[in-house]
């Protein structure tokens, strides 16, 4: 359990000097706590009129007997201010008290002001480190999990951290500091009555650790419940289009009904459970405080071992352990639960990135001569992709991928990206495999243009600039006129600064895709891969966006994934592929003699 706790607080160590200053505080908190209440004796002793009378400077005698010495010097001060005047001796001492109890509530403010640049600092680094590890972990990562199931990690599990881990740091060092500190206290007033509440502390926590036990199998199917419905939602604030024209809202809903009938019941589980650490602790304390009264009456009314003044103050600092004691047991409760939230957030951050870059990986600049696929074998899920696929593009060349769907074709293009590794085989870029290139040279290299634009919740200009941070005006201007993006950009209201909504909803499927093609000349790179770019659009906007690919692809190399004839007949190569292989590949017209499948295709209108 302590494991994932103290992976988390490795976090803090950036922010050492804060925790070092917040436990500097709590002992001081926890010091004067104690302190408050010690000092209540004196001004009892006043006011009932039982001080003992010490004529006699007392000596100090070593730290075995300090408590006598204090005992005995605060019965001298308060003898001699007596002889004084009495009002003047309450007053004193009454202020005694009230400083006392000011140190200790200053002590305490100024401990959770130092814990709260640790936990905020420990939360942002967290959320910042999560982030980053989500931007680098593979596309096959993604493919596994719900998306609902890793924002769920990145919101609800890093708050979760906030509420249940963090929040006790506070504690770790103040909650049993005060104890400590109290019962050396009560041990100066009574050694017989500290000697219960030692033996009931421990029971109390063994009995708080037994429900506690239980929290984190609960926690973690709260949290995980939070992961599916997320994802429902995900799915239909997506799929609205879909899920309107097919009426399937009521079965979206049943859907969406069961995770939070789950996440309901798992978190009345969850919540009765911790419901039950407070009413615990307090009534296994009051049965503590219970026997006090009981033994300590007897000291005081039948023995007269124990002073009617003294009790008081014991008691008090009986009382003073409660709170404490009670906030431990939460927080029991709180590192059981944190723990699952935990545990969830350290499988994203351990998770491993199978896709490496070797240790001499070099910077391609400048692609030269050609790419080349030798032999390459692929399986995803257990399902055969690619089948000892070999082919050879070279620099300028237009080559056009084609076949039915789920051939194979869309693989080709990502696994040049590097999106996955080959299982076996060889992809190269000048005789260069793409597992000795630095990943970050090769996405420079590679531009891509998909069917559905991927844009994002920001302005036009701020969408193109994903292509080059460092592009000036002109440059942008060249690219978006080129792309036939400039006569509806001039036409909205706020141009360049328009918000273009989530996913580039404000936009229609043309604009959109123009869009993309602008960013990809913005980004000028040296390969080309275009996959499906036109095969949702309607005739108008295809058309203008088939003359921005046409600009897009001079003087590029250009891998194109299409289902329109007018796309790929010009190419320099039609490569065909069905279930994986590469059954024939040459011209248009070489292919309309020579292959029966492409022959189908072009009748069957697959190319429209």
């Amino acid at each position: 359990m302590m494991i994932s706790f103290k992976n988390i607080l490795k976090y803090g160590i950036p922010y050492k000097g804060y925790a070092f200053l917040n436990i500097f505080f709590n002992i001081l908190y926890a010091f004067f706590s104690a302190m408050a209440f010690v000092s209540l004796m004196p001004m009892l002793n006043v006011l009932f009129k039982t001080t003992e009378k010490q004529d006699v400077k007392p000596l100090y005698n070593g730290i075995f007997k300090i408590d006598d010495y204090i005992k005995d010097y605060l019965n001298y001060y308060i003898t001699k201010q007596l002889e004084i005047n009495i009002e003047t001796t309450l007053i004193f001492v009454i202020c005694i008290v009230l400083f006392l109890f000011f140190l200790k509530n200053l002590s305490n403010y100024l401990a959770l002001y130092f814990i709260t640049f640790l936990r905020n600092g420990i939360l942002r680094d967290l959320r910042n480190i999560l982030y980053d590890k989500i931007i680098s972990l593979p596309i096959a990562y993604f493919n596994e999990k719900k998306k609902g199931d890793v924002m769920s990690r990145m919101t609800n599990d890093v708050n979760e951290i906030q509420t249940s881990y963090l929040s006790i740091l506070e504690l770790i060092i103040k909650a049993p500091l005060t104890i400590i500190f109290s019962i050396i206290a009560m041990f100066i007033f009574s050694f017989e009555l500290t000697i219960i509440v030692i033996i009931f502390i421990p029971i109390s926590g063994i009995i708080i650790s037994i429900i506690g036990k239980q929290l984190k199998k609960q926690s973690n199917l709260v949290q995980k419940e939070q992961g599916s419905f997320l994802s429902i939602l995900d799915e239909t604030l997506n799929g609205q289009k879909i899920i309107k024209t097919f009426s399937a809202g009521q079965h979206f809903k049943s859907l969406f009904q069961n995770a939070t009938l789950r996440f309901y019941l798992f978190s009345n589980k969850l919540l009765h459970k911790v419901n039950l650490s407070s009413p615990i602790s307090e009534f296994l304390g009051i049965c503590t405080i219970g026997i006090l009264l009981w033994f300590g009456g007897k000291m005081v009314l039948i023995d007269q071992s124990l002073t009617g003044a003294a009790f008081i103050v014991y008691m008090g600092l009986a009382y003073n352990i409660l709170t404490p004691a009670k906030d431990i047991s939460k927080a029991s409760y709180s590192i059981q639960k944190g723990n699952a939230a935990a545990e969830r957030i350290l499988e994203v951050l351990k998770a491993r990135n199978n896709i490496k870059e070797s240790d001499n990986a070099i910077e391609l600049k400048k692609f030269k001569e050609s790419i080349s696929f030798e032999n390459v074998n692929f399986s995803y899920l257990k399902k055969i992709t690619l089948n000892n696929v070999s082919f050879n593009i070279k620099k300028g060349e237009t080559v056009a991928l084609v076949g039915p769907s789920g051939g194979g074709k869309t693989t080709i293009a990502n696994l040049l990206n590097r999106f996955y590794d080959i299982d076996s085989g060889k992809i190269k870029i000048d005789n260069i495999s793409i597992k000795s290139i630095k990943k970050s040279s090769l996405y420079k290299l590679i531009g891509i243009v998909t069917q559905e634009s991927i844009l994002f919740n920001d302005t036009i200009l701020n969408n193109l600039l994903i292509g080059n941070p460092k592009a000036e005006k002109k440059e942008i201007y060249n690219a978006v006129k080129s792309a036939n993006a400039d006569e509806f950009i001039e036409k909205l209201e706020h141009k360049y600064s328009t918000i273009i909504g989530n996913s580039g909803n404000n936009l229609s499927g043309g604009q959109k895709q123009r869009l993309s093609i602008a960013r990809a000349l913005l980004k000028n790179p040296e390969i080309l891969i275009l996959d499906e770019a036109t095969s949702s659009l309607d005739t108008v906007s295809e058309n203008l966006v088939q003359e921005a690919l046409n600009k897009l692809m001079i003087g590029r190399t250009s891998i194109v994934i299409a289902h329109r004839l007018s796309t790929i007949q010009k190419a320099d190569k039609i490569i065909v592929i069905d279930n994986g292989k590469i059954i024939e590949f040459g011209t248009h017209k070489s292919l309309m003699n020579s292959s029966m499948i492409y022959k189908n295709l072009v009748k069957l209108q697959s190319f429209k």
